[in-house]
């Protein structure tokens, strides 16, 4: 009877559970194993977010270089551009009056361009109001485009904050070739063709976070060159 009691007793004792030390022991080691992966999912929250942001501002930026490229190729064109051709007892050569951009030279980086292109089957010899376009920086960090005399944004300054936008012209000048010589002989006098080329740098960042930066070059050649003069009569 007494083995039995003190059997009982020494079960009871081992049955007793945890003492407080393990306890708090237990909750330190879960605190730490929940603690570490908080953390982990935080940053890949943070990983993803941000991916996420510089994928829109690059697409963004691409998307506004590609329109300003697209442009700028058109600059220049002429619905007469036959008119301009000279050919041997032909008529007097007519000037396009699409050739004229802003810049017209090759000079450091500018944030503004402009240009022209005809539009419809009407031609006068002038450039009409909605046959103008560019493209500029504005002051409030908006890409801008031109169309007749009226700016509008071309980039949302709630994705993106543009902080750059430069342009540069590269002009190679080269010498037509005519049937005729100038008078008195000499080839001083043949025409001269301007191959203008533009290369745009776009730089930005989104709107909501300044470490998320990205920028973007373009480089386009305007189709339609510019011919100053004409082949002796």
């Amino acid at each position: 009877m007494l083995m039995a009691l003190r059997r009982a007793r020494g079960i009871r004792r081992r049955a007793r559970g945890l003492s407080i030390v393990e306890l708090m022991v237990g909750v330190a080691v879960g605190l730490f194993v929940v603690a570490g992966a908080s953390f982990v999912a935080v940053n890949q929250i943070g990983d993803n977010r941000r991916l996420t942001l510089e994928t829109q501002i690059q697409q963004d930026l691409r998307a506004a270089a590609d329109l300003v490229a697209r442009d700028l190729r058109r600059g220049g064109y002429w619905g007469l551009a036959q008119t301009g051709v000279w050919y041997v007892d032909g008529p007097a050569v007519a000037a396009n009056p699409y050739t004229g951009t802003a810049p017209d030279v090759a000079e450091p980086p500018v944030q503004e361009v402009t240009f022209s292109y005809s539009r419809d089957a009407s031609e006068n010899g002038t450039v009409d109001a909605n046959e103008q376009f560019g493209f500029k920086l504005d002051g409030d960090h908006v890409i801008k485009t031109r169309v007749g005399n009226a700016w509008q944004a071309l980039t949302d300054p709630n994705v993106l904050k543009v902080t750059g936008f430069d342009v540069t012209l590269d002009v190679t000048t080269v010498r037509l070739a005519c049937f005729k010589e100038c008078a008195g002989g000499g080839t001083a006098c043949w025409p001269e063709q301007d191959v203008r080329r533009f290369t745009v740098n776009i730089a930005g960042e989104a709107a909501f976070d300044s470490s998320v930066k990205r920028s973007v070059t373009n480089s386009v050649r305007m189709r339609n060159d510019a011919v100053r003069g004409a082949c002796p009569a």
